[in-house]
């Protein structure tokens, strides 16, 4: 097994391992409970781990966990066709009146 991430907290180590689960690769969140043992153990010792447990799959792991990590581009705005409401580029519905943008 490979240590592949060192989350923040929990849930993110539970979204991280998901998204790596979802692409195929076998993962697992460790350290689930470290972090109840602060201030008997070092910090940096207590945030939730990802591992994965194929090297072959380390490359695909990566570039995963690099697009989640990645900023989100801001896609501008769009028009709605149906009512002209304005909402953010990355919509897909309208968020007025529900029409496909």
């Amino acid at each position: 097994m490979i240590r592949i991430y060192q989350a923040a907290d929990l849930p993110q180590a539970h979204l991280v391992a998901g998204l790596l689960r979802h692409a195929g690769i076998a993962s697992r969140v460790l350290k689930e409970n470290a972090q109840g043992g602060l201030g008997d153990i070092p910090f940096g010792e207590a945030y939730p781990e990802v591992w994965i447990e194929h090297s072959a799959d380390l490359a695909r792991a990566n570039a995963i966990i690099g697009e989640f990590e990645s900023p989100m581009v801001n896609s501008g705005s769009v028009a709605c066709p149906a009512c002209g409401e304005e909402s953010p580029g990355n919509f897909e519905l309208c968020w007025k009146c529900g029409m496909r943008i």
